[in-house]
């Protein structure tokens, strides 16, 4: 797996406790987000290094930068329908772009002036924006939040066909976890590494209300 990990307990040390922040494995280039499928489309992606065949363009599609809020989403792997997972390598101009164009899918999480602007925005935009609890790796909710994006329309169609640089299978790297954790707890369980990630422009922290 071309993805670099590390002790999850000495990871947490330095993540923030609280407060609104995008945790991600990244780069100077390159960022990576997760998700998790079906075998037919994970497998389908891997192998053509893009989304197709039993994958919906037609519907809104979530990215995760924060690989524990995709393991609390998908139970390591175990619920139905994501048994693959994912990692997405992209390019970070383009994961910016996608920030600066997100709504957020609730008033009080939003920039905008009044109900009736977040409302326009929320019907124009192809691109929806989350903050939720994340989540230890026990899946128990912490105070620090998580961000998570959806993409429809043509941002996703670039997002699955034209800008995905990597795309890593994670599927036997989570297994792996999974038993560890089952086992012996998260003493010795590793995660990819993850810092907080800050976006190049200052207006997109704004945007996002990052902590």
């Amino acid at each position: 797996m071309n993805l670099a990990t590390a002790r999850y307990l000495d990871q947490a040390t330095t993540w923030p406790c609280e407060g609104r922040h995008i945790l991600a494995h990244f780069d100077a280039d390159s960022i990576v987000v997760y998700q998790a499928y079906r075998p037919p489309i994970g497998e389908y992606a891997i192998r053509h290094s893009e989304f197709g065949g039993d994958f919906s363009y037609a519907r809104m599609s979530w990215i995760k930068p924060n690989f524990l809020w995709m393991m609390y989403r998908s139970g390591w792997g175990t619920k139905e329908g994501q048994q693959m997972t994912l990692g997405l390598r992209l390019r970070r101009g383009f994961f910016d772009s996608i920030l600066a164009r997100a709504v957020a899918s609730s008033l009080n999480q939003s920039d905008q002036a009044s109900p009736e602007e977040w409302k326009a925005s929320l019907a124009n935009s192809n691109v929806r924006l989350q903050w939720d609890p994340d989540h230890d790796p026990q899946g128990n909710a912490v105070a620090r939040r998580a961000i998570q994006l959806g993409l429809r329309g043509p941002v996703l169609e670039d997002f699955g066909k034209r800008e995905l640089l990597e795309v890593i299978d994670m599927t036997a790297f989570v297994a792996e976890q999974l038993d560890l954790i089952s086992r012996v707890g998260v003493g010795e369980l590793r995660t990819p590494v993850e810092r907080i990630y800050v976006p190049t422009e200052g207006a997109i922290a704004r945007h996002l209300k990052l902590d």
